[in-house]
């Protein structure tokens, strides 16, 4: 099996009253807007001044009960753990909330669980440990919504439990102090999408508002907000929240604090990385912190990352920072390893419309990571798990047309548990349900996915002949900054556009050389997966972004390609009334 054709869906104009609305914005600007459904004026503004509207914490069910209970134990000094999760989301979200509440007077001890031993979210062996150690309250950050068996094995434990999570509750919710999670269906927030670390800022907003009041003192020497974007834009980035709404707002906070690097483990990152700290942006925290502040926790323990986002110390900070770029590296070896044997497997699968993968061979801590590269090359839903002797624990990815964690509800009596959200979920089975679950969601799949589900959609932002697109097209495209999930890069057309070179390079990610023409224009380009020589008539269409590029001191755009088609292709388009997700 081959990775299916795109198709190529061309946004629909915006109506006339719309741009009129927005007379003082180019036409460019107008169309981008409108396709990210952004439908007034006042949404345009707030939307391209990063200032959308922060909630008030205390709107979140179960906010009060969190704080007066943590009110409680600060003023009995009651130990306190904070309990996260080994990804990016849960160590950053850890690392604010523990200094936070140390920052109040808490006897606070952070706790990660070990992906390898423990698996995700709440374990009752941890709970225990904690217990014996003289914790009588639990925090959860990124993790806890579908607990219901460790929160009752909390209570017997005596200990108190407030939950803060952003994954999909099941049909009960865990007996605790406090549920926060704006996905529960009873939660008055108004921002549903809040990543964990968004979470624990929250928790961490409301903390501090209360104690201002109760204090009578606004210039106390309490933490200030600033001081814990930097982590909020680091968590809901590599989390891949969608950067609209409210996250919007704060990773374009967070993202202003991360560029003055005055945490040592991100100024280390930074610098191992060879990245300056201003050009520090979603793609940087995406695609080089996130995979970095991963790998410990993929192949080690995530401590080294918490430890790295919190320690004071420039040299220890030095030391982890090269540590984790090291396991980086063996990551991306690793994954391309277990890619390829998804990609077999695959192959001797046949055309499926969802691949349930199992093998002794897969790394339970990369999991996740080849079941998104065979998701996006394949088009199809994905599970992978990581064969051990009697119950195997995997990861799940899947398209925008296919919820996977309530697909997994559908199954839940095959798994001892389950849980995530509509694009990724975790799972822990029993290895003599893997064939029933692999036949329930291909049953589930074959119900609810449709042909053209099944082929991967490629949005159109604008269509612009090659000559028209200049520096000022850049220039507008850069307004829309941040770029993440619910607010991709642009992607523009042109039509009949003239092959002049085409070479190749690279050898771990091999691509395409190309150089552009419309016989006014001339253009670098560079392809990467899904383009192939084979593809390149003399003159063709192509869809591409646009990024800008410094070699030897000089800096210049070029063209990303996304797809091409044979010159025409365009022309026999119709707009399709589609938006971002």
């Amino acid at each position: 099996m081959t990775s299916p054709p795109k198709r190529w869906d061309i946004l629909p104009p915006a109506p006339t009253d719309y741009a009129a609305s927005l007379s003082d914005l180019s036409p460019l600007l107008v169309q981008l807007l409108y396709n990210r459904s952004i439908l007034t004026a006042e949404e345009a503004g707030a939307f391209l001044s990063c200032a959308y509207e922060e909630g008030n914490p205390f709107r979140l069910k179960g906010m009060s009960e969190a704080v007066t209970r943590l009110r409680q134990a600060l003023r009995a000094h009651e130990p306190i753990a904070v309990y996260g999760d080994y990804d990016v989301d849960g160590v950053s979200a850890t690392a604010l909330l523990v200094p936070v509440l140390s920052s109040l007077g808490a006897l606070v001890t952070p706790y990660i669980p070990n992906r390898m031993e423990e698996g995700y979210g709440l374990n009752v062996d941890a709970l225990q440990q904690l217990a014996q150690q003289g914790i009588r309250l639990v925090v959860t950050v990124d993790c806890g919504a579908r607990s219901v068996a460790e929160a009752e094995a909390a209570s017997r434990l005596g200990l108190d439990l407030i939950i803060t999570d952003h994954h999909t509750p099941g049909d009960a919710l865990p007996q605790a102090v406090a549920v926060i999670d704006p996905k529960r269906e009873d939660d008055a927030y108004p921002f549903k999408q809040l990543a964990g670390v968004g979470l624990a800022f929250k928790l961490a907003q409301a903390l501090l508002k209360t104690e201002r009041q109760v204090s009578l003192c606004q210039e106390c020497s309490l933490p200030k907000e600033e001081d814990w974007l930097d982590l909020v834009a680091l968590g809901t980035v590599a989390d891949l929240a969608p950067l609209v709404g409210e996250n919007r707002t704060l990773v374009c906070r967070g993202l202003a604090e991360l560029r003055q690097a005055r945490r040592p483990g991100v100024a280390a990152m930074l610098q191992e990385a060879a990245v300056l700290p201003q050009n520090v942006d979603a793609y940087v925290i995406g695609f080089v912190l996130g995979p970095r502040l991963n790998a410990a926790g993929r192949l080690e323990s995530a401590f080294a990352s918490y430890e790295l986002l919190t320690t004071l110390s420039q040299d220890r900070a030095r030391v982890l920072a090269d540590q984790l770029g090291g396991q980086n590296r063996e990551r991306q070896k690793l994954m391309l390893q277990g890619v390829e044997k998804a990609r077999q497997e695959v192959v001797a699968l046949g055309d499926q419309r969802v691949y349930v993968l199992a093998d002794e061979g897969y790394l339970v801590g990369l999991a996740g990571l080849v079941a998104s590269r065979i998701t996006e090359e394949f088009h199809r839903p994905s599970v992978v798990i990581a064969l051990e002797p009697d119950v195997s624990r995997g990861s799940a990815r899947s398209i925008s047309t296919f919820h996977i964690t309530r697909a997994l509800d559908e199954c839940r009596g095959l798994m001892e548990r389950h849980g995530g959200h509509a694009a990724a979920a975790g799972l822990t089975i029993r290895n003599e349900n893997i064939d029933s679950l692999r036949s329930g969601l291909l049953r589930i799949a074959d119900r609810d996915l449709t042909e053209e589900d099944l082929v991967p959609s490629l949005k159109i932002d604008w269509v612009q002949p090659l000559t028209d697109v200049n520096g000022n097209t850049w220039q507008q495209i850069e307004l829309l900054r941040p770029f993440g999930v619910g607010n991709p890069t642009p992607v523009l057309a042109s039509a009949n556009v003239e092959v002049r070179e085409a070479r190749s390079i690279g050898t771990d990610r091999p691509g395409l050389k190309l150089k552009l023409s419309d016989g006014r224009a001339v253009w670098d380009a560079v392809a990467f997966q899904g383009v192939t020589r084979e593809q390149l008539a003399p003159r063709i269409d192509v869809a591409y972004t646009l990024q800008r590029r410094t070699w030897n001191g000089q800096t210049r755009l070029e063209m990303i390609i996304k797809d091409v088609r044979p010159a025409g292709y365009v022309a026999g388009l119709q707009p399709k009334q589609v938006r971002y997700k």
